[in-house]
C-alpha cells in the first residue's frame, strides 16, 4: 500500500513540476512595446476625433506614429504627431503603466521636452495611451492613444 501512494505522489510531483516549468515566459513591457505604432483612435478628453475605421474630426491623426526602438539596450524614439511635427529622443518604461519620453528634440510645446503617457493595455498588436499632461495643440485635453502595430 505504501509504495502505491508513494508512486502517486512522486508522479503528481513530477507532473506538476513538468506544468509549471512549460508556462510561457512573458516578455518585459520593454520588450514588447518597442515597435512603430500608428493611431488607431484618438480621444481629446472624452471626444473622439480620430477613428481610422470611421470618421474624423482631426485627419491628420493618419500620420501620427510613434515609433520605439530598443537596440542593444538604447530605447529611441521617434514621435509624429498629427499635424507632422516629428520629435526624436529617448524613451523608457517605469513599471508596468509608464511610458516616459525623454530628451525630445525638437521640444514639444509645452513640455520642456519631456512627455509622458500612462499604459493602460498593451498585446502584441496594440497598445492604449493616455497622456499625463494636458496637451496645449488639442486644446489643453488631455489625449487618449488606441494604437497599433500594422
Amino acid at each position: 500500500m505504501k509504495k502505491s501512494y508513494s508512486l502517486l505522489w512522486c508522479t503528481l510531483l513530477a507532473l506538476t513540476l513538468f506544468a509549471a516549468g512549460c508556462k510561457e515566459k512573458v516578455k518585459p513591457i520593454s520588450e514588447r512595446i518597442a515597435k512603430a505604432w500608428t493611431a488607431e483612435t484618438v480621444k481629446h478628453g472624452s471626444t473622439v476625433v480620430y477613428s481610422k475605421a470611421g470618421s474624423s474630426t482631426v485627419p491628420g491623426y493618419s500620420g501620427f506614429r510613434l515609433t520605439l526602438n530598443n537596440s542593444s539596450g538604447t530605447k529611441t524614439v521617434t514621435y509624429t504627431e498629427w499635424n507632422g511635427d516629428t520629435f526624436t529622443g529617448t524613451w523608457d518604461v517605469e513599471g508596468e503603466t509608464k511610458l516616459v519620453l525623454t530628451g525630445l528634440t525638437p521640444q514639444p510645446t509645452g513640455s520642456g521636452g519631456t512627455i509622458e503617457f500612462t499604459i493602460s493595455s498593451l498585446d502584441d498588436a496594440k497598445v492604449v495611451l493616455t497622456r499625463l499632461t494636458a496637451s496645449p495643440k488639442t486644446g489643453g485635453t488631455i489625449n487618449e492613444y488606441t494604437l497599433s502595430n500594422p
